[in-house]
């Protein structure tokens, strides 16, 4: 396959839109029309990580973490981060992220977190706004389905867990066609009315170009009347964080412990106990202190994130529990994320979750 096609199929469910501004997902090192042989799935890239996929054979390395995060002006042997890019380029080792785009997506980084604790009933912390848009079209009556089919092909008309969603009102357009024109009915320079469907559905914005080439591949008018409003609603598919509850409650320090056990942590930092027993829990991979108060106003019992601050766990209040479980431990989940997406669109791709702890934090 080629590398591309393994791009297509991730980005499929973690756009590269959907990546925060400081971010740097997609294809770091290498061509999309590579042929890729096999893919080492990892959370960083590292000598070692680079080390096995050669060992391997692999010549593709998808990584949650870019290789590249910040500016580079040189590239040679003297750092690690120019090492690795030498030594990738030298081996005709492909490098793709998918990092903050697959933090930001309903089945991403933060649902295998809820996963793995037990949470039902799980819904983003977070969800982003300004995100979707609405599509008003009209066509004559005899092609709204099949406008309406091509539509949500494109990926409009999901709204929660429904898809195929739109609106739908019958009325009379009219036109009049200038000379120079074809006008698919009616006649130049006479005015036409043409009973017509009135379609209304809902988009991603990063779906715009998509759904408007379908629009106008099927719609049999010359011009195609359309128009796109921009919506305030939150897009549930879309956010950071999330939260959900235990099927029932557990007492703290239990909950605090089975933690520590299923993410494998040394050392965990939290806030001062409040509470005999937790259900309510809010979690956000990697680095989430910017969504306490949030988590706080959903009444969560618990906040679970990595890279919390000295400071920062004043915030909590004495209202919360704010845990810090590490940014690593957050996130080690993130490999069987992108090897379930891979999985699930081309099971006969073979690919290999490293077996390198990259965690460059020890505890004594």
């Amino acid at each position: 396959m080629k590398i591309a096609e393994i791009i297509a199929v991730i980005e499929n469910v973690a756009p590269l839109a959907l990546q925060e501004s400081y971010d740097n997902s997609g294809l770091i090192i290498g061509s999309p029309d590579t042929e890729v042989n096999s893919a080492l799935i990892t959370l960083d890239v590292t000598d070692a990580v680079i080390d096995e996929a050669l060992k391997h054979q692999c010549n593709l390395i998808i990584a949650h973490h870019p290789l590249i995060f910040k500016s580079i002006k040189k590239i040679g042997t003297k750092y690690p981060v120019e090492r690795m890019i030498t030594r990738c380029i030298k081996n005709d080792l492909a490098v793709y992220a998918a990092h903050t785009n697959l933090d930001n997506v309903a089945q991403g980084v933060n649902k295998m977190i809820c996963d793995k604790i037990g949470l039902e009933n799980v819904s983003l912390l977070a969800p982003k706004s300004m995100m979707l848009r609405k599509l008003v079209t009209f066509c004559p009556v005899s092609y709204a389905e099949m406008v309406r089919k091509a539509l949500f092909d494109a990926g409009a008309g999901h709204i929660g867990n429904y898809d195929n969603c739109s609106f739908n009102a019958e009325g009379r357009g009219t036109f009049r066609a200038f000379a120079g024109t074809s006008p698919f009915i009616g006649k130049i320079d006479e005015l036409h009315t043409e009973p017509e469907i009135r379609i209304e559905t809902i988009f991603p914005v990063y779906l715009q170009s998509s759904v408007l080439d379908a629009l106008f591949g099927v719609h049999p008018y010359e011009e195609v009347a359309y128009d796109i409003y921009p919506l305030e609603n939150d897009f549930s598919a879309v956010g950071a964080g999330m939260t959900g509850k235990l099927k029932n409650p557990e007492p703290t320090v239990d909950f605090l412990h089975r933690i520590k056990k299923v993410f494998g942590i040394q050392c965990l930092r939290h806030t001062k106990i409040i509470r005999q027993n937790v259900q309510k829990i809010a979690v956000c991979g990697g680095t989430g202190s910017f969504l306490l108060s949030r988590a706080m106003a959903e009444k969560a019992d618990v906040y679970i994130t990595g890279d919390v601050k000295y400071h920062e766990f004043f915030d909590a209040d004495e209202k919360i529990l704010f845990v810090d479980i590490g940014h690593y431990e957050s996130e080690q989940f993130t490999t069987d994320v992108i090897r379930n997406i891979l999985s699930e669109k081309i099971p006969t791709f073979a690919t290999r979750i490293s077996k390198i702890r990259t965690n460059p934090v020890f505890y004594l």
